[in-house]
């Protein structure tokens, strides 16, 4: 069995740039984050949960309808915690299923919401991915064409890292520089 790493962090601390690095040095990454946006369209119980939850406004032409997703969770707790139970479960079966196609001995799972939702228990390491908060703000601004405003109402929304550094193993400080030589790091923390 491949020891698990995880990588996790708010929106904007840059887990893709991290995970393309990893990924050049040979590594797998799974990327949750992307598969849950898969399962939500494709998967028949998936849909049919977030129906019964939601309404049939929940999909929109045969694809869920992020922006009435966002309008019923953004502010409720208990339908965002809800929605999770329903996406989750099928995300970690999927990566348990990937996992074992793979032959590395070192496997990645990128996930914003491993410790929200309580994935990395299943996880060997834990890496949090952070950044000056006015970068990340800048780098979500630049990639969603979104104000600073949504941003900074998002960000609201994850656990902070001062939270999330409680659960990390190791931190990279993604600020645009060494990033190489802290992933260099990570594998000898990992190695170890």
């Amino acid at each position: 069995m491949p020891f698990k790493v995880g990588i996790t962090g708010g929106i904007g601390s840059g887990k893709s740039k991290v995970c393309q690095l990893i990924e050049e040095l040979g590594y797998p990454v799974y990327y949750s984050d992307v598969e849950s946006k898969k399962i939500v369209n494709a998967h028949p119980k998936v849909r049919q949960q977030l129906i019964a939850l939601l309404g049939e406004d929940v999909y929109l032409n045969n694809e869920l309808n992020r922006p009435f997703l966002a309008s019923k969770i953004f502010n409720n707790d208990f339908l965002r915690e809800k929605v999770n139970q329903i996406i989750h479960p099928i995300v970690q079966f999927e990566f348990k299923k990937w996992l074992e196609t793979q032959n590395n001995s070192i496997v990645f799972n990128e996930a914003a919401i491993m410790i929200e939702v309580g994935t990395y228990k299943e996880l060997d390491f834990i890496v949090l991915v952070t950044a000056p908060e006015e970068l990340k703000i800048k780098r979500v601004m630049e990639r969603d064409g979104v104000t600073k405003e949504e941003v900074v109402l998002r960000m609201s929304k994850q656990l902070s890292d001062e939270e999330k550094i409680k659960y990390a193993d190791f931190v990279i400080y993604n600020d645009g520089a060494s990033l190489k030589e802290q992933i260099e790091e990570l594998f000898k923390q990992i190695k170890r």
